[in-house]
């Protein structure tokens, strides 16, 4: 019993390392490379490619990777830790690097055959590849199961066709996920295909001129006649849907992680401020309006970090997530908004100004609210469980 405790103890002292490790890692990262350069990508719209792959060589994109691969095979609660910490920087950063990780790899970890999984995840881990995760189209936003771009198979070849709308990655990615109907008539209608770039039936319409997140390039992606083999299909064909569906819980707590991150760069930037600006000759701290600000503030991003650290935790014991992921997601992004809001009032005109950071983690908050399921379809997800756990019950 002794030894199987020192066991777990050293187990669990890695973990906390590597931990350690990771944050560290960002932390340098974020005030050598990222904060000196964060305005310029946001505002020329840039997403910087020689920074995602430094971030590749710390494994920052093989987080929760299996180690066969070449990941860290670490859990999902160091994960959603790393890209809090990183949210703490750049909102835009972080969400790329959560797409990459938690839509992309993951994927292709769960669901991809050992050929696929060889072929494509070392590659998208180290950086080599940047992976995009096609599902969105522009008449098909939260209803994803009725999909316009099709595949129609001629011999071993499935040919595709369509449009797929706010694509992170969609112009500067190698490889590309793409969700498509394979059938008329049957119910089980869409199939996942993974997708090498270079394929010239594949095309960029445009790039998003977009309010926030703007270093994280977002594009519209044409498939004309693209011609794909019937071994890139991911799984089997008609699973489509129900991968995407998983894959998207994962990236609720993603995008719970990644809220709980801005909201903490808001929130620094804000109680640094509030300690040190002077107004009728004391500290703003000192005056109740604002310190009960901050203390709502920093109450809510606690909350969020919570409901975040369960559903991760629910992930890890392979429990589902449905709820909890759903639940953090929605909370996680709101309060986001919120803190940011408060965090410009607290600094006044200075936090309309770019002068400071508010403004943009600002601009950044909101886009949590809509990708991954708008905080309109969490609600029903998280209403659709109650119903059914209260109907178990009687």
């Amino acid at each position: 019993m002794r030894y199987f405790s020192q066991i777990c103890a050293h187990m669990e002292q890695n973990l906390v390392f590597s931990l350690e490790k990771i944050i560290s890692d960002i932390q340098a990262v974020g005030q050598n490379e990222i904060l000196p350069n964060t305005r310029l990508w946001d505002e020329k719209q840039i997403f910087p490619t020689s920074l995602f792959k430094n971030l590749a060589q710390k494994k920052i994109l093989g987080i929760i990777a299996p180690k066969i691969y070449g990941g860290l095979g670490l859990n999902y609660k160091t994960y959603a830790d790393a890209i809090i910490a990183l949210a703490k920087f750049d909102g835009a950063i972080a969400m790329s690097v959560a797409a990459h990780n938690s839509l992309v790899v993951e994927h292709l970890v769960q669901f991809a055959t050992e050929n696929q999984k060889k072929r494509w995840i070392k590659g998208l881990i180290q950086g080599e590849y940047i992976g995009a995760w096609a599902l969105t189209e522009p008449n098909v936003g939260s209803d994803a199961s009725n999909l316009e771009t099709t595949a129609e198979k001629k011999n071993e070849y499935w040919i595709i066709n369509g449009k797929k709308k706010f694509i992170t990655h969609g112009k500067n990615s190698h490889v590309v996920i793409v969700l498509a109907k394979t059938s008329k008539t049957l119910k089980n209608n869409i199939t996942a295909f993974i997708i090498d770039k270079k394929n010239p039936g594949i095309s960029v319409e445009k790039s998003e001129n977009k309010m926030g997140m703007r270093a994280s390039e977002t594009s519209t992606l044409i498939f004309n006649t693209c011609k794909v083999h019937e071994s890139n299909i991911i799984g089997h064909i008609g699973e489509g849907f129900s991968q995407a569906m998983q894959i998207l819980e994962g990236g609720r707590i993603s995008i719970a992680a990644l809220s709980i991150g801005i909201a903490k760069g808001a929130f620094d930037i804000a109680l640094q401020y509030a300690q040190k600006r002077e107004q009728f000759g004391k500290k703003l701290i000192n005056f109740q309006g604002i310190a009960f600000k901050l203390a709502d503030m920093a109450t809510q991003i606690e909350a969020g970090y919570l409901l975040t650290l369960k559903a991760a935790q629910a992930k890890d014991k392979k429990q589902s997530v449905n709820q909890s992921a759903s639940m953090a997601k929605y909370y996680c992004s709101e309060t986001a908004v919120a803190v940011t809001n408060q965090a410009i009032q607290i600094l006044g005109g200075n936090g309309y100004c770019k002068e400071y950071l508010v403004e943009k983690f600002y601009r950044d908050a909101k886009l949590c609210t809509i990708g991954e399921g708008t905080s309109e379809i969490q609600k029903i997800i998280i209403a659709k469980n109650l119903t059914q756990n209260h109907a178990k019950k009687y």
